[in-house]
């Protein structure tokens, strides 16, 4: 049988919000099986739980964003997208603040984090949803789709009227068949133009956000002295958005995923839609790991 997993023992781990800018604590506890991810807000009077599910969001500007009831905790997907790529399926995440920290603007530290408190398995069958029928959404120009396939494979097309994306660098396929998590998306960073600055920061967003945790881009080039870790970091980012985006399903996926220009509201409306029909998805269980499709040998990390 394969089976959940959860982390070996608590870490902790501070950084800065990429929004608001203050210092924020987090820390990472074992959850039994069958728990799911939950993050807690812990810097209030009563402590807020947030389980993260795609049904919870409740904000998609710039990050998807949790709410319950008047309580919010933003920037989340990152960290899922982490937790995704090391295959957990139970985790406490305990944030003394609205926001997680952004660390360097890629998953790459939280992947470390978890790494470093190593991954356990539980006495429990791991559970994937899988993509039955194809399912759409769009708005205007932009569109997200999953479909029926063997593995997990993710599509993405952006397009940014800027000198430095190019043609060559607008699009990334990544299939977990092939491509490791680990060296093929976790580093991608987060990015963001000059232009934008003024206009985020006069909404209260932004406050956080430096050349050490995002891309800058001003008219005509990278403003970051090292440069860019992929040749195609732009687009790889958005593919570690959306796996964090779609592992608040509340499983692995089972599916392709294929966006053209789509960010964190419409990946939201494609998890939403797909839930919302029975016969486009079914929750299934392995009981030999040989059966299981060949990107969650390749792609998931095994426990130590």
């Amino acid at each position: 049988m394969l089976k959940q997993r959860t982390l070996k023992k608590l870490t902790r781990t501070t950084g800065v919000g990429v929004h608001t800018g203050a210092r924020v604590e987090m820390t990472l506890r074992p959850a039994p099986v069958d728990t799911g991810i939950v993050f807690h807000r812990v810097d209030l009077p009563q402590p807020v739980a947030m389980p993260a599910l795609a049904q919870n969001v409740g904000d998609t500007r710039l990050s998807s964003t949790l709410k319950a009831g008047g309580t919010s905790l933003s920037t989340v997907e990152h960290l899922m997208s982490a937790l995704a790529g090391l295959g957990i399926d139970n985790l406490h995440v305990d944030v003394a603040g609205p926001e997680l920290p952004i660390m360097d603007g890629s998953s790459a530290p939280f992947l470390f984090l978890l790494q470093s408190a190593g991954v356990e398995e539980q006495n429990g069958a791991k559970r994937y949803l899988r993509v039955t029928a194809p399912v759409e959404v769009g708005d205007g120009d932009k569109w997200a789709r999953a479909t029926p396939f063997d593995g997990f494979r993710l599509d993405f097309t952006i397009d940014f009227p800027h000198p430095v994306f190019g043609s060559e660098n607008r699009n990334v396929v990544v299939d977990f068949a092939a491509h490791s998590y680990a060296k093929e998306v976790a580093r991608a960073r987060t990015f963001g133009f000059m232009q934008d600055v003024e206009a985020m920061r006069a909404a209260g967003l932004g406050l956080g956000g430096s050349l050490q945790n995002a891309i800058v881009l001003d008219d005509f080039k990278v403003l970051n002295s090292e440069g860019l870790r992929y040749d195609n970091e732009f687009a790889r980012h958005k593919v570690l958005d959306a796996i964090g985006d779609l592992y608040l399903l509340g499983y692995p996926l089972i599916g392709q995923y294929t966006a053209y220009k789509s960010g964190h509201a419409l990946n939201n409306q494609l998890c939403r839609a797909l839930l919302a029909r029975a016969d486009a998805f079914e929750i299934v269980t392995f009981a030999d790991e040989k059966t299981v499709p060949s990107a969650f040998h390749d792609w998931m990390v095994k426990p130590a």
